[in-house]
């Protein structure tokens, strides 16, 4: 197996896009609000086809600020039908993003059936060619370093995820777990609520183009709760969601690379072996947790078998 530069720009944003989802993701994970995630990756559908219609051009740009604002108007309207019209929250989610994707359908197909939207693109993503999309060069030591725009475009959304959840901590950790506790303290739980919403739309979008739609999910939430498996304490599970987030990163790009010629497989996608990279660390963290792993339960069970009177055990 080979290893170049190439290849560690992959590593590197793959990393910075699952630091960037894992910090929100932790919350929802918390607030039992894992398929919102799911929801607004398949609702941002209209958003994209509005923005290329008012527009009329694929930029970037565009496409970003169309389909955030659906994002966020995805968990407005969630909110919306489980407060008013007291339905499920997990029911909620089901009704916004299907009717949403239906709307971006007919959009696509009524109006804008010409425009080139690759499906694969949509689900797996191109983070195999993102290194090759520079947008600035950098000398450092006398090497010359490309920086692709997927970097500093994650990089940034890693930054303020990580500023607001810093700054804004205490108001997140009382809000995601009593929110009319944070009433009755002055914290506005409402507002919190949106504002995580929101940092889950923008992450979702901004990782769209990059790593696509099923290793944003992913990340999302599967190093959140493998986390959550090994520690109850927010702190160290915000850190080590993101350091399994990254670890998986690094490993699935290596599954990647040397997997297939293993087993006979021309290739597969790097984003899908990242994703499949989270879920072993999941069942590692599921079977061998030192409080809540199968293994563990297993044993304490055996334990308080042996530790019963012979005449129980008996029974």
């Amino acid at each position: 197996m080979n290893w170049y530069a190439y290849d560690t720009w992959i590593v590197i944003i793959g990393a910075l896009c699952a630091i960037a989802a894992a910090l929100p993701g932790t919350f929802l994970v918390l607030r039992r609000m894992s398929m919102m995630g799911d929801a607004i990756s398949h609702a941002v559908l209209p958003g994209l086809a509005v923005a290329f219609l008012v527009t009329g051009t694929r930029a970037s740009l565009a496409m970003f600020a169309g389909a955030a604002i659906v994002g966020v108007l995805t968990a407005v309207f969630t909110q919306w039908i489980s407060s008013w019209g007291k339905v499920d929250r997990g029911a909620s989610m089901g009704i916004v993003f299907t009717t949403l994707f239906a709307f971006g359908l007919l959009l696509i197909v009524q109006a804008a059936d010409h425009v080139d939207l690759d499906p694969g693109c949509v689900l797996y993503g191109a983070i195999e060619l993102t290194p090759l999309d520079v947008l600035a060069d950098i000398e450092v030591g006398g090497i010359l370093l490309e920086i692709p725009r997927a970097a500093v475009v994650l990089g940034a959304v890693a930054v303020v995820n990580l500023l607001l959840i810093v700054s804004l901590y205490k108001e997140y950790k009382i809000s995601a777990f009593d929110p009319d506790l944070a009433t009755t303290q002055g914290v506005n739980a409402g507002l919190m609520h949106y504002l995580l919403m929101t940092q889950v739309a923008v992450t979702t979008v901004a990782s769209f183009e990059a790593v696509g739609s099923i290793i944003v999910i992913a990340m999302l939430i599967v190093p959140a709760a493998t986390a959550h498996l090994l520690t109850d304490r927010l702190g160290l599970m915000l850190v080590l969601a993101t350091g399994f987030g990254a670890l998986s990163s690094f490993v699935g790009h290596v599954l990647a690379l040397w997997l297939p010629p293993l087993m006979g497989f021309a290739g597969t996608t790097t984003s899908g072996m990242m994703a499949v990279a989270t879920g072993l660390f999941f069942l590692l963290a599921w079977l061998f947790s030192p409080r809540y792993g199968v293994v563990r339960r297993i044993g304490r069970q055996r334990l308080d078998v042996a530790e019963l009177p012979e005449e129980e055990r008996l029974a």
